[in-house]
């Protein structure tokens, strides 16, 4: 049985750890990433991400200092995202020490991104962040831009052009439902899921522990992903994992 992994997720604005509801609404400081990096590993954590949500809105890249101090501190997978958008700034971020690179505007206007990084790094480095918002009960468009820009590509047909051109794995964001609290988007996560073959982590919802039950189960993620909870110690990692095998789910 594939075990399922929990990864916290940071979202990074000038250098410190914030949340927002819905990607930009009522921000919340949430604290140094370095620090918070530090405290997750510790917990049993399977991966951390850590992304620098204004870096494509404001046209630079990402921060690799922070980049270096936070994979310094921890000795699980860390993937980084935001305001990547060539194979050079690929390696960049590689050599900061992340282990995987998460994609997403970029990789929308220049689908070629992908194979091209997937094909001299390696697909396993290659995360493809997809951000969507609903526009049916069933369908759901592609945002870029951080959430501002709404490109109206269809969110499973992007998941199955990224899979093709060799992304290693999946970062599925509700702009609906982030920082609502009321658990992921099932539908989007499962249509997604049941479209391609490679890992699919969930993200955006997360309010409690029945959620991560609820997206491995019914929504059919291979992770699930959350920031809210676990920065603002509502609860913990450790005790996420204990009530998740408690209810027979496989985790690492």
């Amino acid at each position: 049985m594939i075990t399922k992994r929990i990864i916290p997720c940071f979202d990074v604005r000038n250098g410190r750890v914030v949340k927002f509801q819905s990607f930009f609404a009522n921000e919340r400081d949430a604290g140094d990433p370095v620090i918070l990096a530090k405290r997750y590993d510790e917990q049993g954590a399977d991966e951390l991400v850590m992304l620098d949500i204004s870096a494509t809105h404001e046209g630079r890249r990402t921060m690799l200092d922070i980049v270096s101090e936070t994979a310094a501190q921890v000795f699980i997978p860390f993937t980084v995202g935001g305001g990547i958008g060539s194979v050079a700034e690929v390696r960049d971020v590689l050599r900061a020490g992340a282990d995987k690179v998460s994609l997403n505007s970029a990789a929308v206007k220049n689908p070629a991104l992908i194979s091209e990084s997937a094909k001299r790094f390696g697909s396993q480095c290659v995360v493809i962040a997809l951000d969507a918002k609903r526009r049916t009960e069933q369908s759901w468009d592609v945002l870029v831009s951080g959430g501002r820009i709404n490109t109206g590509k269809s969110a499973v047909a992007w998941a199955k052009e990224a899979e093709a051109r060799g992304a290693g794995e999946l970062l599925v964001t509700s702009f609906d439902e982030d920082g609502q609290r009321d658990g992921y988007d099932l539908a989007l996560t499962r249509a997604i899921a049941d479209a391609v073959s490679i890992p699919v982590i969930a993200s955006g919802g997360a309010g409690c522990a029945e959620h991560f039950y609820d997206v491995f189960t019914a929504g059919g993620a291979d992770a699930a992903l959350a920031a809210s909870i676990f920065h603002f110690a509502e609860t913990s990692v450790t005790e996420v994992k204990k009530n998740l095998r408690e209810r027979g789910v496989s985790i690492r």
